[in-house]
C-alpha cells in the first residue's frame, strides 16, 4: 500500500469524511491576509495578530514541514424536533452539538500517533491554530473557496469543519477543486448585514456572527434589529449555498442535537452562572459567557418578543452587568415601540 493510501485509510477509520494533500508553502492568499489585517477587518480578534508570518506559511510551523494534510468532518445534525415557532432562539448549526474543538482534537490526536509510526512529525490545528486552513484546503481539493468565503465541498456542502496536520512525511500532492459557484451569488444576496462585500470578500465587522460570537461589548444598534432571533452565530450564507442539496447528516454522535436548542427564549433569561454552564457543558457556547450570551438572548427578544416578555426583561435590569441591562433595556423599548404601532 501506497504511503498515501495509508494515510487516508488512517483518516477514514478515525471518522474523518474527505483527506487531501498539498505541499507545505506560503498560503495563496497571504498578502491578501496581511491587506485584511492591515485594515482592522479582524475587529475584536485581536488572536489574529499574533505571529501572522506563521500564519502565511506552514513551514515555520515545523521544522522540515513538507506536506499539509487537510481533513473536512461533517457536522450537519438532523434537525427534526428542532422548533422553528416564535420565542425560540436560533443556533447555528455547528453548534448544535458537542464542541467540535474537543471532538476533533481527539481525532487529530490519534492521527498525529499514527504519522508517528509511519515516520512523521507532525503539528496539527483545528481553527485555532495558526494556518490559513481555506487556501490549503482549497490547494488540496478539498473543495473550493465561496463567494461568501466559506469553504464548499461537492458532497458535504457547506456543513463541515476543517482541520489541518502539517507534518515532515513528503506526500504527493492531490490536485486543487476549480471553483464551481459559476454566477451563483445567492450567499452575498441574503447576508442581512451585507457583510459580503464583494465575491471572496467579507468584512467580519458586519458579520452577524462576528457580534454574537467574537465582539466583546455592546452590539452596535444598526445591527441588532437585523440580528433577528439568532443567540449564537448565523447561518444565512450557508444555508442558501445549493451544493447542500448533496448534503447528509453527521455520522458523529457527538455532533446530535443538544436540548439548549430548542429552549424559550426567555428561560435563557432565568440562568445564574452555575445553570449557564450546566446547560452548555461541552458547547462552543459556554466559551461565549453567560453575559455576552443574555446579551444575544436580550437582542433576539426584542426583536421575536411580545408584550407578555416584558415582565422578564425587566428582571434583568436588576443584573449586575451594565451590558446585559443595556441589551435588556433596548429589547423592553423594541416590544413597545413594536405593540404600539400594531395598537395604532
Amino acid at each position: 500500500m501506497m504511503l498515501e493510501e495509508k494515510v487516508k485509510l488512517i483518516a477514514q477509520d478515525l471518522g474523518f469524511d474527505d483527506c487531501k494533500f498539498t505541499r507545505a508553502k506560503e498560503a495563496s492568499h497571504s498578502q491578501e491576509f496581511q491587506k485584511w489585517l492591515d485594515e482592522n477587518k479582524n475587529g475584536d480578534m485581536e488572536w489574529m495578530e499574533n505571529n501572522p508570518e506563521r500564519r502565511k506559511d506552514p513551514r515555520l510551523l515545523l521544522q522540515g514541514a513538507s506536506t499539509v494534510i487537510v481533513l473536512a468532518l461533517n457536522y450537519f445534525p438532523i434537525d427534526k424536533g428542532v422548533s422553528n415557532k416564535s420565542g425560540i432562539g436560533r443556533f447555528a448549526k455547528y453548534a448544535w452539538g458537542n464542541d467540535y474543538h474537543d471532538v476533533i482534537d481527539k481525532k487529530l490526536k490519534n492521527f498525529a500517533k499514527a504519522l508517528e509510526e509511519l515516520g512523521g512529525e507532525q503539528r496539527f490545528y483545528v481553527d485555532y491554530g495558526p494556518i490559513l486552513e481555506r487556501d490549503f484546503a482549497t490547494d488540496a481539493g478539498v473543495g473550493w473557496n465561496g463567494k461568501s468565503t466559506v469553504q464548499i465541498h461537492p458532497k458535504l456542502g457547506t456543513w463541515f469543519f476543517l482541520a489541518e496536520l502539517v507534518t515532515t512525511l513528503d506526500l504527493n500532492p492531490d490536485q486543487p477543486m476549480p471553483n464551481r459557484c459559476g454566477s451563483c451569488t445567492k450567499c452575498i444576496d441574503c447576508c442581512p448585514t451585507d457583510a459580503i462585500t464583494a465575491p471572496n470578500i467579507m468584512d467580519p465587522r458586519r458579520c452577524i456572527s462576528y457580534f454574537t460570537i467574537e465582539h466583546k461589548g455592546s452590539i452596535p444598534l444598526e445591527f441588532r434589529e437585523p440580528i433577528g432571533d439568532r443567540v449564537f452565530g448565523c447561518d444565512d450564507c450557508l444555508e442558501v449555498c445549493p451544493w447542500n442539496r448533496f448534503a447528509n447528516a453527521s455520522k458523529e454522535v457527538k455532533f446530535a442535537v443538544r436540548e439548549f436548542v430548542d429552549m424559550p427564549l426567555i428561560n435563557f433569561l432565568e440562568l445564574n452562572e452555575r445553570d449557564f454552564r450546566d446547560l452548555f457543558r461541552k458547547s462552543p457556547v459556554k466559551r461565549l459567557g453567560r453575559e455576552r450570551f443574555l446579551r444575544n438572548v436580550c437582542i433576539a427578544i426584542g426583536n421575536s418578543g411580545k408584550e407578555k416578555d416584558i415582565p422578564h426583561l425587566r428582571k434583568a435590569l436588576n443584573e449586575e452587568s451594565e451590558l446585559i441591562r443595556e441589551h435588556a433595556q433596548w429589547a423592553i423599548d423594541a416590544i413597545k415601540s413594536r405593540s404600539s404601532i400594531v395598537h395604532k
